[in-house]
Parts: C-alpha cells; sequence; structure tokens
C-alpha cells in the first residue's frame, strides 16, 4: 500500500488549503492525523468506504473530509485556518484486516 500526500503549504488565517492523498490497495476507511511541533500526534477527521465522516472538535464546521472511491483519494477541505492548524498534517489508509498504513506527512503552516 501507498499513500501519496499532497497539498500543504503556508497560508494566513482565515484562509483554505485543500490536502488530497491518493492511495493504492484495498480500503475500509482513510484519514487525517496531525502532529504539531512538541505535541502528540492528533486525530483530525476520517471518512469510512461507507462515506461515515468523524471530526476532532477542533475542527468542526471548518474542515471537511471527502472521498473519490474510483480514485482511492481522500481530501481534506480546511477553511477559516488558525494558526494553532499549524502541524504535519498526515494521511492514513486501514484496510479491510484493520491494519493502518501511513503516508508521509505535509506540513501546513498557519501565519497569523
Amino acid at each position: 500500500v501507498q499513500l501519496q500526500a499532497s497539498g500543504g503549504g503556508l497560508v494566513q488565517a482565515g484562509g483554505p488549503l485543500r490536502l488530497s492523498c491518493a492511495g493504492s490497495g484495498s480500503t475500509f476507511s482513510m484519514g487525517w492525523y496531525r502532529q504539531a511541533p512538541g505535541k502528540q500526534r492528533e486525530l483530525v477527521a476520517t471518512i469510512s468506504s461507507g462515506g461515515t465522516t468523524n471530526y476532532a472538535d477542533s475542527v468542526k464546521g471548518r474542515f471537511t473530509i471527502s472521498r473519490d472511491t474510483l480514485k482511492n483519494t481522500v481530501y481534506l477541505q480546511m477553511n477559516s485556518l488558525k494558526p494553532e492548524d499549524t502541524a504535519v498534517y498526515y494521511c492514513k489508509l486501514r484496510d479491510w484486516g484493520g491494519v493502518d498504513y501511513w503516508g508521509k506527512g505535509t506540513l501546513v503552516t498557519v501565519s497569523s
């Protein structure tokens, strides 16, 4: 299984940014996690093969996760970004056997 994430960068507070992650192999769910400097990795959002979504409270109403099943690609639309959203964002794929695969992170920096 390979995961290729893209879309990170520098954005001003209040601005939008979209991340994408293309995966290979069978997929039960896909999601995004993030890790800020000095902090543990935390869940941002996940989406199941059936379309069920789950969000961290800190991003509800601002971030939207979506998925293109045919392309096996997951997207994270991030709006109203805040400096505290600055982190390395990681894509994760969970296969039907319950095994997790992680992609390389993409850095999101939100300037105030």
